[in-house]
């Protein structure tokens, strides 16, 4: 009889747990559905502490990847620390258990990888039946996401990232769009989803005013906005950003704004473009121009406690980032004033997300700090958990994926 009853809760628990999270979108890419890190109608712990941690498991070697989601598989990949192996990996999102662990690339010599790095930096991107994982030059790759067969790959693509690659590939339109800008050359591709065949490929047409190839590195992951109904493929490089038409590849607009290193998504708002350029600055530009744009359609700009690594988040006109050392602030997303800053300590690399009328902020060393967006700083709460956030986070129904630089947790209310 009492197994009965247990055997009935089981059931009736993961029917629940089964809507709960077929209620919210996918997280196919990095920083979400839209790109942005909005997950606005979950409902997450406004306190994240070990409590609300529903279960935690290994990821072995060092991955700077985020994880993506769809239905019930978590995907991620990983490398060990020296980049001899690169593997993917798929978890269950209910229990954690382990679906799928394939080591894809094998390297006798691995280029060199900065410490800040990993040679797994780049996030797959998910779409029903596919999942595609990108490692820079040394292999893009798709797998069926219900046989977990390899249904195409390239490892002909050159690039020296000089520190190892970090730009991760987006979808549009059937096409997987991503950008190799390194040490030696710096062009964008396109690529047949279906086949991985190339659609596309264009060298950067970029004045660098530098023979230094470590000046022209960058990290970007591009988006895909909207002008006039028509799709732009913004993609960010060292120096400067350009717009391209998706199906030729063709340049629509360029913008200079300096910089180099640069890993922020862009952000589309309200008709303005927001670019960082990985060197504590960014613009805001109207993407409606062409050809070169610089001294004509940048509606703003600031070098004042912008965030070098991670992207910005806009909430009801206000533009807000976590900043490298530990620094939150808030702008007026039309003209960039600044309302306010905070100084929330410690270091940060990961993206924030907005979720349930929350910013929530993952720290290097663990911190993660919860506010309310709005006119003055609001803080909900200040906890740590982990060894530290490198990856961004992951949003699907009321439940939060966290990677930390050892594991993977699964937090719900």
């Amino acid at each position: 009889m009492n197994m009965a009853r247990i055997t009935v809760c089981a059931v009736v628990l993961s029917l629940c747990l089964a809507l709960q999270l077929s209620a919210g979108e996918q997280w196919p890419g990095f920083r979400g559905p839209t790109g942005d890190g909005k997950a606005a109608d979950a409902n997450l712990p406004s306190e994240i502490v070990p409590g609300n941690v529903a279960w935690r498991v290994d990821i072995p070697g060092k991955g700077w990847s985020s994880p993506v989601i769809w239905g019930d598989q978590i995907w991620l990949t990983t490398a060990t620390e020296d980049g001899s192996e690169m593997s993917v990996i798929c978890r269950h999102l209910q229990d954690g258990r382990e679906l799928f662990n394939r080591v894809l690339v094998r390297n006798e010599e691995p280029a060199f990888c900065h410490p800040m790095n990993s040679y797994a930096s780049p996030t797959p991107v998910i779409e029903a039946g596919r999942v595609y994982v990108h490692f820079g030059a040394y292999l893009t790759a798709c797998i069926d996401t219900n046989t977990f067969k390899l249904l195409w790959e390239r490892r002909d693509l050159e690039c020296d990232h000089h520190r190892g690659p970090a730009s991760s590939p987006i979808l549009f339109d059937g096409k997987l769009f991503v950008a190799y800008d390194g040490f030696d050359q710096q062009y964008v591709l396109a690529l047949d989803k279906q086949t991985g065949e190339t659609v596309w490929k264009r060298d950067r047409e970029i004045d660098y005013g530098t023979d230094n190839g470590d000046l022209k590195k960058a990290y970007g992951t591009a988006s895909v906005i909207h002008v006039d109904g028509k799709p732009l493929l913004i993609y960010p490089s060292a120096i400067a950003t350009i717009a391209y038409d998706v199906d030729s590849g063709d340049s629509v607009w360029i913008t200079y704004h300096a910089g180099m290193n640069a890993s922020a998504r862009p952000v589309f708002v309200d008709g303005l473009v927001y670019i960082i350029n990985g060197m504590g600055a960014m613009v805001a530009v109207r993407p409606d121009g062409t050809g070169d744009v610089t001294k004509t359609h940048v509606g703003w700009s600031s070098e004042r406690a912008i965030a070098k690594k991670s992207s910005p988040i806009i909430v009801d006109g206000k533009l807000y980032m976590n900043s490298d050392d530990g620094i939150v602030t808030c702008r007026d997303a039309k003209s960039g004033e600044l309302h306010w800053q905070e100084r929330i300590g410690g270091k940060y690399a990961a993206s924030p997300i907005f979720a349930g009328g929350r910013i929530y902020c993952f720290g290097m060393d663990g911190e993660i700090v919860v506010f309310r967006p709005g006119d003055q700083f609001d803080l909900v709460s200040s906890t740590k958990l982990g060894d530290g956030f490198m990856a961004s986070p992951a949003v699907v129904g009321d439940t939060l994926i966290l990677r930390d630089k050892t594991g993977l947790f699964c937090v719900r209310r």
